[in-house]
Order: structure tokens, then sequence, then C-alpha cells
């Protein structure tokens, strides 16, 4: 018997995308319609609102790996908006309650790193699915890197992945079918994970 594995989620060019009131950063292309949805949020007793966009098929995606692997959420971003994200994602069907923020991150050299350890020690049934090599430095065994994603319609990302996860599950040690993935690390842009709040809102709120 094999106890059920761990995947963790990050939000930000993973998950979704997002912009704020309006600012849209040159990267990220034009969105092709309207957001999926809009979290206001006040920070520092500005109103700040976000317009979130859900990449393809992530709804389609959570439901089925909810079946085969206890979901986290853990991203760099600040917990009153991370929340809110997270929250619209989940659609109270409880798939996304564990859920890791900012404050559970370590600031290096000027970027957020993710410590797996927060979420479970036993590194065997764990990883981390995320955009950023910077975001799961430390864990390179334990992670499988996606391309960052901003409005491309078309983007299949996450339904590819559903075979090899599928497949993951079964196996006694993750890091011994992930150790693998590291050319993959290498060749995607090392991208801030904290890149959307800190794009968006003033440097003291980082």
């Amino acid at each position: 018997f094999l106890p059920r594995k761990i995947l963790v989620l990050d939000l930000d060019e993973t998950l979704i995308h997002s912009h704020h009131d309006g600012l849209i950063r040159a990267v990220a292309g034009k969105p092709v319609g309207p957001p999926d949805f809009i979290i206001p949020v006040e920070i520092e007793k500005h109103p700040v609102r976000f317009f979130v966009y859900k990449r393809p098929h992530v709804d389609y995606f959570l439901e089925i790996v909810s079946k085969w692997y206890e979901l986290v959420v853990f991203t760099a971003s600040m917990e009153i908006y991370g929340a809110a994200v997270t929250d619209k994602l989940d659609n109270n069907r409880n798939i996304l309650s564990r859920r890791f923020f900012r404050q559970h991150c370590t600031l290096e050299s000027g970027t957020y790193s993710k410590d797996l350890y927060v979420v479970n020690n036993d590194l065997s049934r764990i990883f981390i699915l995320d955009n950023s090599p910077v975001a799961y430095r430390s864990y390179l065994f334990n992670a499988i890197p996606i391309k960052s994603w901003f409005f491309d319609p078309t983007d299949t990302c996450l339904l590819s992945l559903l075979p090899f996860l599928d497949a993951l599950r079964f196996c006694r040690d993750v890091r011994s079918v992930l150790a693998m993935n590291l050319h993959l690390h290498r060749n995607l842009t090392m991208t801030n994970p904290n890149s959307l709040i800190t794009q968006v809102l003033p440097s003291s709120t980082s």
C-alpha cells in the first residue's frame, strides 16, 4: 500500500494569470476576452482589483488530479490575494483546502523560494508544479516544471500532464522519476515566482 502523494500547485503563471487594474505587463501579451473573475482587495488602505484569467483546462485538471493526489496550493503572493484566487479555483469543491502563502516562503537574494518541508517532511511523496525554477531551487528532484502561461487560449500544458501524473502516483518515490527532469528546469526562464505582486504593487508590500 502506498500513501496518497501530495501535489503542490503554484498559482500565478501556472494555474492562472492576472493583472492589476488594467496594467498588463508587456511580456504577457493581450487577453483575448474578459477575465474569469475579479479579485478586489485592500492593501495598505488602497483598493486594488486583480483581473484573473484561468489557464485553459484548469478546472478539469483540478477535478481529475484531486482524485489522485492531496492538493496543496503554495504561492509566493500575499495571502489576501492568494486565498481569494484559491477560493475561486476551488469553487466550493473543498479540493484546495491546504494553502501556503508568501509568509511561508523563504526570501533569498531578493526572490522567494518554497520549502516543501513546510508542507510535508516525506520527500518521497511530495512534488511541486511550478513555472519558476527559482521557487523550488532546493527541490529539483521534487518538481515538475511547466511553461509560464499568460493569455494563450490554445495552451494545453495542463492536459498534457495528466497521463504522466496518473502514472507518477503509483511510484514508490517520486524523486526516482522526477530526477530525470533536470534539463527541463534549466531550459525554463528563471522568472520570479512572486512577479505578480512585485510588478503591480509598491515594494513596501513585498
